[in-house]
């Protein structure tokens, strides 16, 4: 079975999902967002869950409409979700509830799910594979 039609799928199905969590940052889920903000944080956490809102509403059309272009969308979608990664860390250290996570049990699982969302973009998109290819690209050709 040709992996593809699963691959867009799956790319289109984060899209979506990065769209309706964007949406939620920006309207009814905005005060839980902001308990993912570290602390030490120096930007105001309404301003960056707002930012990461429209960043994430946009990611998500990327990479639903991504085409020719999907592997490029998937590394920056991965990289988005590494750069968000300390405010679940955060969440998980400041012993902050939010979404349901009431423990800290529970927010350390949830940080078990971000590296999978990276793998999900990667994978979804040809991410992986297009990295791999510019990094071989990228190593010096021995000289015989």
């Amino acid at each position: 079975m040709r992996q593809e039609p699963i691959r867009t799928i799956a790319r289109c199905v984060l899209g979506v999902v990065l769209v309706v969590a964007g949406i939620g940052h920006l309207t009814s889920q905005r005060v839980e967002f902001r308990a993912q903000v570290p602390s030490w944080f120096p930007v105001d956490a309404d301003i960056v869950v707002l930012v990461s809102g429209v960043i994430e509403i946009l990611l998500g059309v990327a990479l639903v409409v991504a085409g020719s272009h999907a592997a490029v969308v998937g590394v920056v979608v991965a990289a988005f979700f590494i750069v968000i990664y300390p405010g679940n860390i955060a969440q998980f250290l400041e012993h902050r509830d939010a979404f349901g996570l009431d423990s800290d049990a529970e927010r350390f699982v949830r940080l078990l799910f971000q590296p999978l969302l990276v793998l999900w973009a990667l994978w979804s998109t040809g991410g992986w594979r297009w990295l791999r290819s510019r990094w071989r690209d990228d190593e010096p050709t021995s000289v015989a």
